[in-house]
């Protein structure tokens, strides 16, 4: 039995606050890291050996090239060099490929060895602050295995805006998708909120916001967000959206939305759900805890249109 074999629902981890993660290490040598994905941006782990890979001329020395599964033709990112570990050739022939799908582009990271499949409270995540790393750190958050061990989750957006940039948001098509829209009064004098722990992501949402001469303020996470609406009091009702993504530490997305609709003071308040999960269930979930919208993040140079349209259904 395959260790992604036997996985929770998705929506129903999310919704209480819960991820699955595929714990799984990089390299055979003693001692080694352990590294997580939400199991859920996974696919299957498929033997190297089994698999030719065609080079590609003039490409990112990360990615290693193509193989070819189930018809399609999948890139191959060498996830042990993006962190500093150079694999002999026979641990080349020894190791594993995971097969991911980040907002429908499918790739595969070469690994060693996936280790298990752990359930964690997104309350047991911890952002990379507690342990001081740098922006440019590819390390998003972290948690405890059963003996304690360190498990490390990545920065995977970061990993593909590196190589395959292409394949993520183009943040200078907006303000041009703005030009026939006429801006709300309340979204050019306020301030959107937004929650999202990736940095890359992060990035990507600043500078669209700046593109339009839109204030933000982002937050590492869904608790830090929810922590600043409860010092606004009724000051609160001028904020125009909030934006969060599901996969964040401390407190899922999922969990942003459901207090904020719960919230007397807050439930009128525009909420889009800017998510790289992006199956038909978690899109159902977001609707019927109350979240406005849904978009995918490789979209997310469509947001601002997307939240003028939902404050003028309000008005």
């Amino acid at each position: 039995m395959s260790v992604l074999d036997n996985v929770d629902a998705a929506t129903n981890l999310a919704k209480n606050n819960e991820v699955q993660l595929l714990v799984f290490r990089v390299s055979d040598v003693p001692d080694s890291a352990y590294y997580a994905i939400n199991v859920f941006k996974t696919r299957e782990v498929v033997e190297s050996k089994n698999h030719y890979i065609t080079q590609i001329p003039s490409s990112h020395y990360l990615l290693e090239g193509t193989i070819v599964l189930r018809g399609l033709q999948i890139p191959i990112l060498n996830l042990p060099l993006w962190l500093g570990t150079t694999l002999t050739k026979e641990e080349m022939k020894k190791s594993n490929i995971l097969i991911c799908d980040f907002n429908g582009i499918i790739i595969g990271l070469r690994i060693m060895s996936a280790f298990r499949v752990i359930k964690k409270n997104w309350n047991e995540m911890h952002a990379p602050d507690s342990y001081r790393v740098g922006e440019d750190n590819v390390v998003i958050n972290d948690t405890r295995l059963e003996d304690g061990s360190l498990c490390l989750v990545l920065d995977y957006e970061k990993l593909l805006a590196d190589v395959i940039p292409q394949a993520m948001v183009d943040v200078f098509e907006s303000p041009a998708n703005l030009v026939n829209i006429e801006i709300p009064k309340k979204l050019k004098t306020g301030t959107v909120l937004i929650a999202e722990d990736s940095k890359t992501a992060q990035k990507h949402l600043k500078q669209i916001f700046e593109n339009a001469h839109i204030s933000m303020k982002l937050f590492n996470n869904g608790k830090l967000l929810l922590d600043y609406i409860n010092t606004l009091g009724d000051n609160v009702s001028a904020i125009p959206a909030v934006i969060t993504d599901i996969e964040m530490p401390e407190m899922s997305g999922f969990t942003v939305v459901k207090l904020l609709k719960a919230n007397a003071k807050t439930k009128d308040i525009p909420i889009i759900v800017n998510s790289s999960m992006t199956g038909t269930n978690n899109k159902r979930e977001a609707q019927v805890l109350g979240a406005d919208a849904f978009i995918d993040k490789t979209k997310s140079q469509n947001i601002i249109p997307l939240i003028v349209e939902i404050m003028n259904k309000k008005i």
